[in-house]
């Protein structure tokens, strides 16, 4: 299918500036012609810009699709249709948003990738961690266990591998990537979501990290880690982890240190604020609401030391079920922390590299994937504006079809 956008303005995600009027032309998945030049030659669909803003699609780093619901007590008694039409509405509802790619850092996620491919139901394109490998009563664990245990045993959840031990981190980090997973992320450190941990719980010893990173290092690809404390965040990075989620609780020798270890961070501060307005109704249990007491103030004051190290940051939202329409809001968030080009840049270039994806996705050239947001706001005057998807989006591209298209012909 060939596709041409005309008389857009266009976000250079390369200077992070627009340049100007341009026509793309977009053959099946992939950008095949960007230029001051009208295309010639017939298109299969045309959409007139009209000098609206045209972006790369939105790329969001942290994503859970197995978690459906925030009421936790009602997820793990899903059947596996419940989980799996929940899982596509997710997928579905984040492409209308303008999300066209997304790195899942949690789940098993197959099956959907599979079914987005195949064309049984819409969504991004889902860069995936697989399974989390957590420890015993780590953030990855939600499981009471009857009977007798083994410490050789690897269990398995929806949203984790919970795996003690050298051999059985191996085993899981080993069976994450012979499926096809990504990177692999496991848990360093307690959450706010999980059942059985203090909220600044340290989790795994450096043997069992380094059990993850070096079969990631085999792998030519990366470990990341859920981790709030520095005592957690230190531990995963000084033993080969690349990437570090959330990092809300980051102190300034910390972050120098990630700084000096080239490790990235992915904040996610939307979902706290989530959190704590939906959660209650949605069903979040009492524990998991007092847990998330603060942590948005915290993770607000971990991005201006982090840049003050000179961290590179990713961009991500880890909303949860109900709370998965806040996903834009995370732009509010970020412009009141952060330049514009900054945000921007985040979500452009850092996710595209933990995406794996530098030069297909985050930009719009030929060779670039086909996926393009029509703004009805400038992101680098008004980056808020981005917050309220309805309003902002005048039309999204995703793999090369068309998504949403609120232009008038």
């Amino acid at each position: 299918m060939r596709t041409t956008i005309l008389n857009g303005t266009l976000l250079d995600t390369e200077t992070m500036a627009m340049i100007g009027e341009r026509h793309l032309t977009l053959e099946g998945d992939t950008v095949v012609e960007v230029g001051e030049t009208r295309p010639t030659g017939a298109a299969d669909r045309t959409i007139d810009a009209r000098g609206r803003f045209v972006l790369p699609g939105f790329i969001d780093a942290h994503v859970h699709h197995v978690i459906t619901t925030m009421n936790f007590h009602r997820l793990r008694r899903l059947s596996s249709v419940e989980l799996a039409l929940g899982m596509a509405r997710l997928a579905e509802a984040t492409v209308l948003r303008g999300f066209t790619t997304v790195r899942d850092t949690g789940g098993d996620v197959a099956g959907l990738v599979r079914a987005i491919d195949t064309g049984l139901c819409d969504g991004p394109r889902i860069v995936r961690a697989g399974r989390a490998i957590s420890q015993t009563g780590g953030h990855g664990d939600f499981d009471a266990v009857d009977g007798a245990i083994c410490a050789c045993q690897v269990t398995s959840n929806d949203l984790s591998h919970v795996a003690d031990g050298v051999e059985a981190v191996r085993k899981a980090v080993r069976t994450e990537l012979r499926s096809g997973s990504a990177f692999i992320k496991i848990m360093s450190s307690g959450g706010v979501a999980s059942p059985s941990d203090p909220f600044d719980a340290v989790q795994y010893t450096a043997d069992e990290v380094r059990a993850a990173t070096v079969e990631t290092d085999h792998r030519h690809t990366y470990t990341t880690a859920h981790a709030y404390q520095p005592e957690a965040i230190g531990l995963a990075i000084e033993n080969g982890v690349r990437c570090i989620e959330h990092g809300n609780l980051l102190d300034g020798p910390t972050a120098t240190r990630m700084a000096e270890l080239d490790v990235t961070m992915v904040p996610t501060l939307v979902t706290y604020s989530a959190m704590g307005e939906l959660g209650a109704k949605a069903g979040m249990p009492q524990k998991n609401l007092d847990k998330n007491q603060g942590v948005f103030d915290l993770g607000r004051h971990s991005i201006e030391i982090a840049k003050s190290a000179g961290v590179a940051l990713g961009f991500g939202t880890d909303l949860l079920g109900e709370a998965q329409p806040w996903q834009n809001r995370e732009f509010a968030i970020r412009a009141e922390l952060e330049p514009a080009v900054d945000v921007l840049a985040s979500m452009y270039q850092v996710n595209a590299r933990l995406c794996g994806l530098e030069g297909r996705i985050g930009r719009l050239a030929p060779g670039s994937a086909a996926d393009v947001v029509i703004s009805e706001v400038n992101p680098l005057a008004n980056l808020s504006g981005l917050a309220d998807a309805d309003a902002s989006i005048a039309a999204v591209v995703a793999n090369g079809r068309i998504a949403v298209d609120r232009i008038e012909p």
